[in-house]
């Protein structure tokens, strides 16, 4: 039994519910809408750990969930009374000390998530992973800054935290704000040219997306009056098996990996997203994202992914690090 958890109205979540619909796969959905009239029983002994889940009229041992995706968002505090928010954050709090000890695939267990958490660690561990990193920075001293900026030419800035920001360029007008570092250190990056490249790994199978926008951040090219283009495309598969090495090494059976291509044909990583909205990616390319994490689900512990053949022209922009499989993958339905 596969158990998803999160909310329906976002749409990474609501596109694997249809995948799993469409391929006909069993599963249980936990909406945070509904945590207040859920109860959670967990035993854990000599044994290991179990328990029961009562959700929807059902009870549903949690020994019979071979495979969890969880995505959750901020819980809906304002739709309940005082007594129910406290009930639901427990349970909240208790699924997810859960999701980190149960044996089932966890797509993502909550502790392997907590690098994101940090941006100077995280790129230290792609930088062990052996990709190459941008010169990093993260200071709470402006004199630093001043100096990183002068020697690079071109810097961006952003959170050193998990908390999402935008990547914005230093210049003359951000730079007059460089003492606020006292109160909050940043993290200041070189800037590096060239064309950015999502990738999504799932288990042992990498989608890339070719994307060109306007702007430092493509992911804000709209709010500034610019354009955003993705396209499918096809990664080294050096490059591929890389890219699952490190989500492997991170305990991450799907990420968002952030590269970018220099005009040398080499690649710079920026980052691994370990909760990636991966549907946008999926809607603008026709990449099988959805399919490949619903089968990846149905397979669960310690199973690898079974490889059949994608429909029309979106084989050659998926890979699998096992070069005796075929280049896509996808689940049945």
């Amino acid at each position: 039994m596969i158990l998803i958890y999160g909310q329906m109205a976002d749409p990474p979540l609501s596109s694997t519910v249809e995948a799993l619909q469409e391929a006909g796969i069993e599963y249980v959905l936990l909406e945070q809408a509904v945590l207040d009239q859920t109860q959670l029983h967990i035993h854990a002994g000599p044994g290991g750990v179990s328990g029961t889940l009562v959700a929807a009229g059902q009870r549903i041992p949690l020994e019979s969930l071979h495979s969890v995706y969880a995505r959750p968002l901020e819980l809906p505090h304002s739709r309940w009374s005082p007594t129910e928010t406290r009930h639901a954050r427990a349970l909240h709090e208790q699924l997810f000390e859960w999701l980190d000890v149960s044996p089932a695939l966890v797509v993502n267990r909550p502790r392997a998530m907590q690098a994101n958490g940090s941006k100077p660690l995280q790129i230290q561990l792609i930088a062990e992973a052996g990709f190459q990193v941008p010169e990093t920075l993260v200071t709470s001293h402006s004199d630093e800054a001043r100096d990183f900026w002068q020697r690079h030419g071109r810097v961006v800035y952003k959170s050193a935290s998990g908390v999402r920001s935008i990547v914005q360029e230093l210049d003359e007008h951000s730079a007059t704000r460089l003492d606020r570092l006292a109160s909050l250190p940043a993290q200041f990056q070189e800037y590096v040219p060239g064309v950015d490249v999502r990738v999504h790994v799932v288990g042992d199978c990498a989608f890339a997306a070719e994307i060109v926008g306007t702007g430092i951040d493509y992911r804000y090219s709209a709010r500034q009056g610019g354009q955003t283009t993705l396209t499918a495309t096809e990664l080294p598969m050096e490059l591929v098996e890389r890219c699952v090495r490190l989500s492997t090494s991170m305990g991450l059976p799907l990420s968002g990996i952030d590269l970018r291509r220099k005009a040398d044909g080499t690649y710079v990583c920026f980052e691994v997203n370990p909760m990636p909205a991966y549907s946008y990616f999926e809607a603008n390319t026709g990449l099988p994202i959805s399919r490949a994490l619903c089968e990846l689900l149905a397979k669960g512990v310690d199973e690898s992914i079974e490889v059949i053949d994608v429909p029309d022209d979106r084989e050659s922009h998926a890979a699998c690090r096992d070069d005796r499989r075929s280049p896509a993958v996808s689940t049945a339905g």
